[in-house]
């Protein structure tokens, strides 16, 4: 009797299309390099110019290896500050081209980015307040370049801002409740993803009017 060959059954990822294939990608390379060396790009890129937060990609990944998650949030929480540096030199150095053409691309009015600055020259520790909220990274760190913050103060703040958020806050939450952050993730992943989309739109809107 002839034994017939049963097609192989394809891998989860090849079965998997847009933002699904790209999470699972994320749950199957989090121990990887690849991943680390990519979320860490998305970090430094999302603090000085990149609209999307990093959280993204952090939070699939913290979900995907619940024992290494305060090592991954201050790893982002490095590169994050790192790319809060390029964000400061762009409002304190190149504030008339790249600064501007940012602003513009998030239709945020330049009076507005002008009262941020006369706020956080008078109180720079709204770098904190600010960087833990919904605003966008990017818009606190040029702001703060912008309104010529002491630099060894920026670094300082920056840094407690950024490793309260990914250690402290998103580190810990994985850690305890992992199980079921990943079953809320597989389950309402476009949704999850729309309420990124919105919160940073929320963040941009919070950064005009507050």
């Amino acid at each position: 009797m002839a034994i017939i060959d049963q097609p192989k059954k394809k891998p989860d990822l090849e079965n998997k299309r847009g933002l699904r294939a790209v999470y699972a990608w994320m749950l199957a390379n989090a121990k990887g390099p690849h991943a680390w060396a990519l979320v860490a790009v998305f970090a430094f890129a999302e603090a000085s110019f990149f609209p999307i937060p990093a959280d993204v990609m952090v939070l699939p990944m913290m979900v995907a290896d619940r024992k290494r998650v305060f090592r991954l949030g201050a790893w982002v929480a490095f590169w994050s500050v790192a790319g809060g540096i390029l964000g400061y030199a762009i409002g304190a150095l190149f504030w008339e081209t790249a600064g501007q053409w940012i602003i513009g691309a998030l239709h945020i009015p330049l009076a507005k980015v002008e009262a941020k600055r006369i706020l956080v020259s008078h109180h720079a520790y709204w770098i904190v307040v600010q960087g833990l909220t919904i605003i966008p990274f990017k818009l606190v760190t040029i702001a703060s370049g912008l309104a010529g913050v002491p630099f060894p103060l920026f670094v300082l703040y920056a840094s407690i801002t950024r490793s309260f958020r990914y250690i402290i806050i998103e580190g810990l939450l994985v850690y305890f409740v992992g199980d079921q952050a990943k079953a809320i993730l597989e389950k309402y992943l476009e949704a999850v993803m729309i309420v990124f989309v919105v919160a940073v739109v929320a963040g941009i809107a919070a950064f005009i009017y507050l």
